[in-house]
């Protein structure tokens, strides 16, 4: 353990290198059980989770909690308590069925719990699964219940989870200030490449909320950073309707950010979300061409065609050491190529906006204005990418 003041996980660290039994990853709540919930104990606690808020044997972590702990509320994210909900869709609080406590919707009228909300509350407890990319908003809400329990004086734990990339994959645009949004909450490269607990450290540290909580961690037992989800022996929960697979995340990495702009298709809402780059008017056999030209080691690309839309499919090897960010850039390049356009400029104002926030900056759209090739925008990255992984170093956990 690296970070300044890392008393706070000493105690769970010994447990989390006891040998797994199961022979896959510990979870955080895995952890917590096997220290007897000691952490809640006495605590009146409300849960920040959804569907994949589960231990390593499929059983839901607020049943534990509210079996083995007080817990008192629950917390829920964009896609709401089922993870179903499409995304941007704005949820209600409910009540939770499986439990009989209200579920509060921190993706409705609020991102933040509100001092009603978390009236009573001793502790709020985090145990979501991301999926390693900046523009998945499980990290914003994060981020603003560390900021609400700063301010209300409320402790905050988080059970940790693998990041489904590993966490050695470090690439993509930082975040400019006036570029803030839920969609890129805090300023870290598209892929960060740390856990949410490593990363909620480096949020305290930092002070990039309101405030600092009293903040703790339980940590995982037998992760490594070069572990990819496939390599956990865990089984993966959606963790929203257009992340099915464990490979999911791979895939929205690559195209979730040209998928934003009007005119590219990348198969969301179908079969096989995020692993089709396309548009209407596009050759696919010339588009496929060009962007395996770029060699980019361990993804490949295949041509797709559904009627006047062409494009690729995409393979990506899960250890693939090639930018999987920087495929948004080349995809987007050709495709201005072929259809003689701008695809930035001509997207409507909102879909453009909304661009830039998952982007994390205007800066693109004169980039591809004056001409700049996508090697030098992806270039233009490292920079700010080895400044990010020198600076993360002292909250990494693992």
């Amino acid at each position: 353990m690296r970070f300044a003041g890392n008393k706070i996980f000493v105690a769970l660290a010994t447990i989390a290198t006891a040998a797994n039994a199961r022979g896959a990853v510990g979870l955080g709540i895995d952890v917590l059980e096997s220290n007897g919930y000691a952490l809640l104990k006495n605590k009146r606690v409300g849960l920040i989770t959804n569907q994949t808020g589960i231990d390593s044997r499929g059983v839901r972590t607020r049943v534990l909690l509210r079996k083995n702990c007080n817990l008192i509320a629950l917390y829920t994210p964009e896609h709401g308590l089922d993870g179903r909900e499409k995304a941007g869709r704005y949820i209600r609080s409910r009540r939770d069925p499986v439990t009989g406590l209200t579920a509060h919707s921190l993706y409705g009228p609020t991102r933040k719990p509100t001092p009603t909300m978390l009236r009573g509350i001793d502790t709020l407890v985090f145990d979501l699964q991301d999926i390693g990319c900046r523009s998945y908003t499980y990290i914003s809400t994060m981020a603003k219940c560390m900021e609400a329990a700063a301010e209300n004086r409320i402790e905050f734990v988080v059970l940790d989870r693998p990041n489904p990339l590993g966490g050695s994959r470090v690439e993509g645009p930082l975040v400019d200030r006036q570029w803030i949004s839920f969609v890129g909450q805090i300023p870290v490269p598209y892929v960060h490449g740390m856990t949410c607990g490593e990363l909620a450290c480096m949020i305290n540290g930092k002070g990039w909320v309101g405030g600092r909580c009293d903040l703790k961690v339980v940590p995982m037992r037998d992760w490594a950073r070069s572990l990819t989800w496939n390599d956990t022996g865990l089984r993966w929960i959606p963790t929203s309707p257009n992340i099915p697979r464990w490979n999911s995340p791979l895939y929205y990495v690559a195209t979730g950010l040209i998928g934003e702009l009007h005119g590219p298709e990348t198969g969301v809402g179908g079969a096989r979300p995020f692993e089709i780059l396309s548009a209407r008017g596009v050759s696919g056999s010339s588009f496929t061409d060009y962007m395996n030209s770029q060699n980019l080691t361990g993804v490949s690309f295949s041509e797709y065609r559904s009627g006047p839309v062409g494009g690729s499919f995409l393979r990506i090897d899960p250890a693939a050491p090639g930018n999987l960010t920087a495929i948004n850039i080349y995809g987007l390049a050709e495709m201005n190529r072929q259809l003689r356009t701008n695809l930035i400029a001509r997207s409507k104002r909102g879909k453009r906006e909304m661009f830039f926030k998952c982007y994390g900056s205007s800066s693109i759209a004169s980039q591809f204005t004056r001409g700049r090739r996508p090697a030098e925008i992806v270039a233009s990255w490292t920079a700010d990418v080895m400044r990010f992984k020198a600076e993360r170093s002292q909250y990494l956990l693992y």
